[in-house]
């Protein structure tokens, strides 16, 4: 890797640290500068806007989210237990870079009007949602799902439920918000999308006695 690489890696890495604590609006260029030790065009010569760099600084922090929310999936056979996983990793796990969840914090930063970090944000919705859906068809298709559930519903019930209950364990600074929806979710899966395996008991033939064997031929 070049040294000018080096640099605009380092520049990202600061960035998105800032970012996702502060906002667009709440990072300046100064704190940036002093942050990285570079001077305004050092940044610059990397980045040709402070939105640019957002953009880079956002796809890094949603990385790492994605990565500590992925973890130990890739062990685990069948899907409803791959999508009872997920929801614990969101629950317990915290991203490598400060100010929680990056897709949360710029949805909301962005609903201003910000096109290029907006344009992100949705992007990474639309990864995690295709991905929630690949797992949930691949267990429609093994049976281990209920025929009747629809993918693309169940994606977006569980984003939203572990979504929405990060705002409210933010606000009052409290996890059992996130506890309760991981709970709800856990009970979700077991009886309404989990298809539960039926074991047909055999055939038990009755003997029957001569007499009762001649009657009837």
């Amino acid at each position: 890797m070049s040294k000018g690489e080096e640099t605009r890696q380092r520049i990202v890495a600061q960035a998105a640290a800032m970012f996702n604590q502060h906002g667009f609006d709440g990072s300046s260029l100064s704190e940036l500068m002093k942050a990285t030790g570079l001077e305004k065009g050092g940044i610059y010569r990397h980045f040709s806007s402070k939105e640019e760099l957002a953009a880079e600084a956002f796809d890094y922090a949603w990385k790492a989210a994605w990565d500590a929310r992925m973890g130990d999936l890739d062990s685990i056979a069948n899907s409803v237990d791959k999508l009872k996983q997920l929801v614990a990793n969101f629950v317990s796990r915290r991203s490598s870079v400060p100010g929680g969840c990056p897709l949360l914090n710029t949805a909301i930063d962005a609903d201003d009007g910000n096109p290029i970090l907006r344009a992100s944000a949705l992007k990474a919705l639309g990864v995690w949602r295709a991905h929630l859906v690949s797992i949930i068809t691949a267990g429609k298709n093994r049976k281990e799902i209920k025929p009747g559930v629809d993918p693309a519903a169940l994606a977006t019930l569980i984003i939203s439920s572990l979504e929405g209950a990060l705002v409210l364990s933010r606000l009052e600074r409290d996890p059992r918000a996130l506890q309760a929806a991981q709970e709800h979710l856990e009970h979700y899966m077991e009886t309404e999308v989990r298809q539960q395996k039926r074991y047909d008991r055999p055939a038990v033939k009755v003997p029957t006695s001569k007499s009762q064997s001649s009657k009837l031929t």
